[in-house]
């Protein structure tokens, strides 16, 4: 659906309710993909809440900050959503080729920056794929994804999905698509040879050459209007795509078809999933917390909330301001083993730890691991190689293991990265990429595992 079909349809549905006159019931108004919202209400979205759940009180505190007035959805954050893609920018100029090592990237507007975690993430270079004069915003950054197969990284701007080929770093291609309608975060299948791309506020996600950029295929999520976020299990089978809205869709990547649909209280953040797709873990909005999602039954089982007294006073004041794209939490990441699972506590600069137990039961927090960090920003974690390192939003560097942060991630000028796209990076000695991480921290079916092989013989050891 295009942004003109959105509006039209808000507008069209608030001059009904007008028409009808204060005595409209709930049934005539129509949510963002056109049906009814029985007995709720809409929220600026447009998204069919319940009434219980649009209401503020001490124990649910609510704020109705993600709507699109202005398009503006993310309003402590650089990634804004204009009508021309267009965001606050960083820019530099970068040189070179390397090989044989591993490196740090992470995107931010018009460039990739390099760092070198072998000298204390030191500035390596940058990268730039986009250029613009001075007046003229460079395109914000939705996502970022890596292909040994095809040796290049791909950035996901708000107008553009953009290939690099890491044997020059210089742009392979850039497709724009449908003006309007490009992109979101992407995924790599396990062989690098696909890419399945959000679009840009819109209701369907691309599947596209690795090598080309040429679309292969649409996968219509109908119901998840508005793409943002989006996932794909271990085996490359199933992708779920999430709006900022609540409702996520489940799509087979064979047949490129919608399976099921999962709805959620709330509007859905950042998410991840297990080693086996078989769960979803979910931040929403008004929630420092997560919900748990069963995918085979397509229902939400579970809602983990922190503590009350950490945040609910101080989300529930509208006076107080907080980083974290209008939510009290920006961000999930789960370790490679599914042991513990992160959260970025937007209201307090911290990190929230919890212990994931093998047995299915349901993740607990543990403040003895959780941690502050240095103050900045922080909206994303993403798990490096093996999990033994994390990489902040803010630009700390923690240690898996000790839960204490080790290094800090900065630029040519000595700032803070603040960018939610990094990704680990190693090459062979000719300067071929052999292996990076997602995006997304996902649980890993070898990690597991291997957690699992551990514990039966801690258990078989005391016996």
């Amino acid at each position: 659906m295009k942004l003109s079909s959105i509006f039209l349809a808000a507008a069209s549905s608030a001059a009904l309710v007008a028409a009808l006159g204060a005595d409209a019931g709930a049934a005539d108004l129509l949510d963002a993909n056109g049906r009814p919202c029985v007995n709720g209400v809409l929220d600026s979205a447009h998204q069919c809440m319940s009434k219980d759940a649009t209401t503020s009180t001490a124990e649910h505190p609510y704020r109705d900050v993600q709507g699109l007035k202005g398009l503006k959805i993310d309003q402590y954050h650089s990634e804004l959503f204009l009508p021309d893609g267009r965001a606050n920018a960083h820019g530099a100029s970068g040189l070179g080729g390397f090989g044989g090592r591993h490196l740090v990237f992470a995107a931010v507007p018009g460039s990739i920056v390099v760092m070198d975690p072998s000298k204390k993430y030191n500035f390596v270079k940058r990268i730039v794929f986009e250029e613009k004069p001075a007046g003229r915003r460079l395109e914000s950054i939705a996502g970022m994804m890596a292909s040994p197969a095809t040796n290049m990284v791909y950035v996901s701007t708000r107008g553009h999905l953009v290939a690099i080929d890491l044997d020059t770093d210089k742009v392979a291609w850039s497709k724009e698509y449908e003006p309007g309608t490009c992109c979101e975060r992407g995924q790599v299948t396990p062989d690098g040879l696909t890419l399945e791309v959000g679009s840009n506020l819109q209701d369907f996600h691309r599947v596209i050459d690795a090598r080309t950029g040429d679309v292969k295929g649409i996968i219509q999520t109908p119901q998840s209007m508005f793409n943002h976020n989006m996932n794909m299990s271990p085996d490359g089978k199933l992708v779920f795509d999430a709006p900022n809205g609540i409702t996520m869709t489940v799509a087979s990547m064979d047949t490129m078809k919608a399976i099921k649909t999962i709805t959620f209280s709330d509007h859905i953040r950042v998410f991840v999933i297990n080693h086996d797709a078989t769960r979803i873990y979910a931040g929403l909005n008004n929630l420092l917390g997560f919900e748990i999602a069963d995918v085979k039954t397509g229902k939400v089982i579970k809602r983990i909330e922190a503590p009350a007294e950490m945040w609910k006073a101080k989300w529930a004041d509208p006076n107080q301001h907080f980083y974290g794209h209008g939510a009290p939490m920006h961000g999930i990441a789960m370790t490679p083993d599914e042991s513990e699972i992160w959260l970025p506590d937007a209201v307090n600069n911290q990190v929230l730890v919890y212990d994931n137990p093998l047995d299915g039961g349901w993740p607990t927090l543990n403040l003895k691991k959780s941690f502050k960090t240095n103050g900045e920003p922080n909206g994303w974690i993403t798990m490096g190689f093996d999990g033994k390192f994390a990489f902040m939003a803010s630009g700390d560097v923690v240690d898996v293991k000790t839960h204490k942060i080790v290094a800090q991630m900065k630029d040519e000028y000595g700032r803070y990265m603040d960018s939610e796209k990094v990704l680990d990076m190693e090459y062979d000695a000719d300067g071929k990429l052999i292996r990076t991480v997602n995006q997304f921290s996902i649980g890993d079916p070898g990690a597991y595992a291997a957690r699992v092989a551990r514990a039966k013989g801690a258990k078989s050891a005391s016996n």
